[in-house]
This record gives structure tokens, sequence and C-alpha cells, in this order.
């Protein structure tokens, strides 16, 4: 009688099947390994000359970079020291800072104009006097000027101003009309009023009451200098 196998026999060399595809792979990938390791010829002065570029042009672009940010930084300290020198208004109703393009100054309305009125008060006029004078020296004489007017939630409607569009729009105007007349290009100008579209603080608290020193902040002109 022929000798049968057992089934565990069988069910066993089905489960080594696999065994023998892996050891063919690992093998293969082994042998493609050594083959590019023999065709490889590694050139360390060609090496030495790539990294030695790379770096070079790194070192480009930082400096262009350190370039381009260093008159920003530096005429936000000139700025900084004219409104800490020459400004005779209340603290935080001039306040320097940056944004994505370069430099902002907020001016509170308040502090800014005259009461009911479009006309600037003397330390505005003096402070934009001094800022036009830093812009008329290199680097700064490529610098652009946007002059913004911005104000808080409350409607406005009087003959004067209909709404709060054309307050925000004339008082830009106005402070843009004085640059130019100090004699700044005004090519290099521009006014934009924004209403209440775009306030610095919360004009209200949880509760829905009105916060009336942010409302105060918010009503403000922002002059930004950007090359």
């Amino acid at each position: 009688m022929p000798h049968r196998r057992r089934r565990s026999d069988a069910v066993q060399e089905n489960e080594d099947d696999w065994l023998v595809t892996y050891a063919d792979a690992i093998t293969l990938l082994m042998a493609f390994f050594v083959m590019l390791i023999s065709f490889s010829k590694i050139d360390l002065v060609r090496f030495e000359e790539v990294q030695a570029g790379i770096k070079g042009e790194v070192g480009k672009k930082e400096q262009a970079e350190v370039k381009e940010v260093l008159p920003i930084f530096n005429m936000h300290s000139k700025v900084q020291a004219i409104v800490d020198t020459t400004a005779e208004l209340p603290p935080g109703d001039v306040q320097v800072g940056f944004d994505d393009e370069g430099i902002v100054i907020d001016f509170v309305v308040a502090s800014f104009f005259k009461p009911r009125s479009l006309e600037m008060t003397d330390p505005a006029k003096l402070i934009l006097r001094q800022i036009r004078y830093e812009l008329q020296e290199p680097p700064y004489d490529a610098y652009f000027v946007d002059v913004e007017g911005h104000t808080d939630d409350v409607p406005i409607s009087t003959p004067e101003f209909p709404s709060n569009w054309e307050l925000s729009s004339l008082q830009a105007a106005s402070v843009v009309r004085h640059l130019i007349e100090e004699g700044m290009d005004p090519s290099r100008m521009q006014a934009a009023g924004y209403a209440d579209t775009r306030p610095k603080l919360r004009a209200t608290d949880i509760a829905g009451e009105p916060i009336p020193e942010n409302r105060r902040q918010n009503r403000r002109i922002a002059i930004r200098l950007h090359p």
C-alpha cells in the first residue's frame, strides 16, 4: 500500500512556501544594492564643490534678507524716538508697531484731530513733519505711505459725515493732503477709509456691553510705512 502523507505534513509545507519567496526577494535586493555600490564612485572633490556652492547661495540669500529687513527695524526705532521726544499726547494714544509689510503707527483720533474737525492737532502735525523728513533720506525715500481711517461701531449721520465710511475716508484724506503740503511726493501716498470694519480691539464685552476705552482706541488713524 502506498504511503499517504498526513494532512498536517501538507499544511506545514504550504505554510513554509512564503519563506522561500521571501528569501528569494531578499537575495535579489541584496544583489541589486551590491551592484549599485560596485557601479558608484563618490567624487569627494566634486561633492565639496557642490556643498560650498550651496552654502554660498544660502549665505547670499540670508544677507539679502538682512539688508531688506534691517532698514525697517532702523526706521521703526527712528519713528519710536520721534513719538517719544516730540509727542505731547496722552500715553498710549500713539503706538508704533509692525505688520507683514512694514511699520504701523496708530494715532487715536481723539488726540490726532481737533474736536468736531478734520484739522490735526499741533503734536500730530509735528510728528508727521518729523516722519516726512526721515522719509526723504535714503533708503527711506523709496518707502510708500498708506494712510487708513478707522471708526468705532457707533453709527454716525451728519450733513458732513453721512456715515462712518465718509468720516474715515475724509480723515485719511486730510492726513495725506497735509503730508503733500509738507513736501511729500503724492505718488508715494495712498488714502483709504475702512469705517468700523477693522477694529483694533473688541468694542463690547461678552455680555454685549460697550467698552468705551476700546471704542476710543478703534477710532484711529493708521499710517503704514513700507518699502
